[in-house]
């Protein structure tokens, strides 16, 4: 079993059900598409998750006649519905705008603070080494929760923010999503459908990232095939009927 203030687990599959948990993810929907599914197992469990997105998904359609501010209020209430499907406890928007995230000292200091307020066992989210991924956001906040984990564990790291019975916190375990070497699984045999459900509820994206599901009951079953499909895959490599796959490290 892990030991969360070591991190010390030799095993690459299936951690145990952690106590709290942060996901960080660059827009609506990331968390779901990268984790949801692990998200899910570890709610039924009992975790304590925190959903964290950097930005305000402004820029996700494909409708030349959609306006930003309505588009950024429609996906908040989306990702809120999304957080319900998967059991989490908390959802955040921080409100940056989509597409021109930067990554800066600022950045860090704030994903940093965060972990220490929440103070996670396990933060997931996207993996900053992942080669050739196009988009912006989803490097600037990779290297952001990265760096703010690190931040987050030592004291004399924005030490402005230890205030109020705040203190520095070392989480157990970091994992990304869509890695670029993946060498862990959580098996999520029964929770992939949470994880369809809570995609679903993204409806403004059905064009953009869902091949349509929603609109059409075939689309739907299509989308739904196709993410079991995906869990499926993960898993053949441990045996497991499905699982979602991680780059794991100990902070």
């Amino acid at each position: 079993m892990v030991d969360y203030r070591t991190g010390l687990d030799p095993s690459t599959t299936n951690l145990p059900t952690p106590r709290r948990v942060l996901a960080v993810g660059a827009h609506p929907d990331d968390i779901e598409f990268g984790a949801g599914a692990t998200l899910a197992k570890w709610s039924a469990g009992g975790c304590t998750i925190t959903i964290l997105v950097l930005t305000d998904g402004s820029k996700g359609s494909w409708d030349p006649q959609a306006s930003p501010a309505e588009l950024a209020r429609t996906r908040a209430a989306e990702q809120r519905r999304a957080a319900d499907a998967l059991g989490a406890a908390d959802m955040h928007n921080l409100g940056y705008i989509d597409g021109e995230l930067e990554y800066t000292m600022a950045l860090r200091a704030e994903v940093c603070a965060w972990i220490r307020r929440s103070r996670p066992d396990v933060v997931i989210s996207h993996d900053p080494w992942h080669r050739y991924m196009l988009h912006p956001d989803h490097r600037a906040t990779g290297w952001a929760v990265v760096d703010g984990v690190v931040a987050a564990r030592d004291h004399l790291f924005f030490p402005e923010q230890l205030t109020g019975g705040v203190t520095h916190h070392r989480p157990g375990t970091l994992l990304l999503w869509a890695a670029d070497r993946a060498d862990h699984r959580e098996e999520v045999d029964g929770f992939v459908d949470r994880k369809v459900a809570a995609l679903l509820e993204h409806s403004s994206q059905t064009t953009t990232t869902m091949d349509g599901a929603g609109q059409t009951d075939e689309a739907t079953e299509a989308f739904r095939v196709e993410i079991h499909a995906r869990a499926r895959a993960a898993g053949a490599p441990e045996g497991m009927v499905a699982a979602e796959e991680f780059k794991r490290i100990t902070p």
